[in-house]
């Protein structure tokens, strides 16, 4: 009976699920809304501002633009998506309606649980909460929560529309049943799922992210400059993008946050950020976000330009 009972819960909220709420609209929050937008969910983007807001909807509208050039979507599908957010500036309005909330924030641990302790004492304790960190201890932002067993890692790839990637962290209580509606909900939106447990970096990045510092090691200690490295991983190991070039488009400042979260968390040495990445988020050197990290970009162009001070003779 009680097995019954269960099954027949998660049935209910896993098809009556209709309406999301996306707590941050940079680039993973607009990818996000945008995404379950475009799957028919309604969805409600908030952030603290509405100019933020507003940059978002343009950035959603362009990158539909950019599938109906592709032939993915058609016009009209375009207007539904659009149709379908709602932008929002106050927290508890934006999560009063939603079965679902995704945190997008900043990749800070001390916002991000801050934003789940409100959270859990304005939404519906049917409401399952879930954060797209990079790295953040699941377990430790469900601590804060009144429900921590509805609280899940949903950690999409960014560009979010076209990555098929949802790495969906358990924490130490998230129960199978949230488990199973997430991976379900997943596979909805057209992705593939993966199901891993908590831990620092949990598998893309604590893969990923070593990777990256690697590169920028190897460029820190002149074996190579940008582009051999970043050549030497395309050609030779078929990545389509090389590390550096990878780094600049995730953002070195989110690269580092990775990167000292698994310093942290291991307390191993092999984690240590490169003092070249420490440095360049300094100086304000994030990488595409703000025009120049390991190569520099310019407006409307697709070129890769070695930044100033990598070139031969100057770094």
């Amino acid at each position: 009976m009680i097995k019954f009972r269960i099954n027949y819960n998660f049935y209910i909220l896993n098809h009556s699920m209709k309406n999301i709420a996306v707590i941050g609209s940079g680039t993973m929050g607009n990818g996000i809304a945008h995404l379950f937008a475009q799957y028919g969910f309604k969805v409600a983007l908030v952030d603290i501002n509405q100019e933020a807001l507003d940059k978002a909807m343009q950035t959603i509208a362009t990158n539909l633009d950019k599938q109906i050039k592709k032939g993915t979507i058609d016009a009209e599908l375009k207007t539904a998506t659009i149709n379908n957010i709602k932008t929002c500036t106050d927290l508890q309005t934006a999560c009063a309606d939603a079965q679902l909330v995704v945190e997008a924030a900043t990749e800070n641990r001390e916002i991000k649980l801050d934003l789940f302790k409100q959270l859990s004492g304005f939404c519906n304790k049917s409401t399952i909460l879930a954060t797209n960190t990079s790295s953040i201890s699941i377990t430790q932002i469900a601590s804060v929560t009144s429900n921590p067993g509805k609280v899940i890692g949903m950690h999409f790839m960014n560009p979010v529309p076209l990555m098929k990637l949802v790495e969906v962290i358990r924490g130490k209580e998230t129960t199978d049943e949230i488990t199973a509606i997430v991976m379900s909900l997943s596979k909805q939106l057209d992705k593939i799922p993966v199901e891993v447990n908590d831990a620092p970096g949990f598998v893309a990045n604590r893969i990923l992210m070593p990777m990256i510092n690697e590169a920028i090691f190897t460029l820190h200690e002149g074996v190579a400059g940008v582009e051999e490295i970043d050549t030497v991983m395309k050609a030779g190991m078929s990545h389509p993008m090389g590390p550096l070039q990878l780094a600049d488009f995730i953002g070195l400042d989110v690269c580092l946050a990775i990167m000292n979260v698994l310093y942290e968390g291991f307390n191993n040495q092999k984690y240590a950020p490169c003092p070249l990445l420490v440095d360049m988020v300094k100086s304000g050197q994030m990488g595409v976000k703000s025009g120049s990290g390991f190569y520099k970009y310019f407006p409307g162009s697709k070129d890769l330009v070695v930044a100033g001070r990598f070139k031969k003779g100057i770094f």
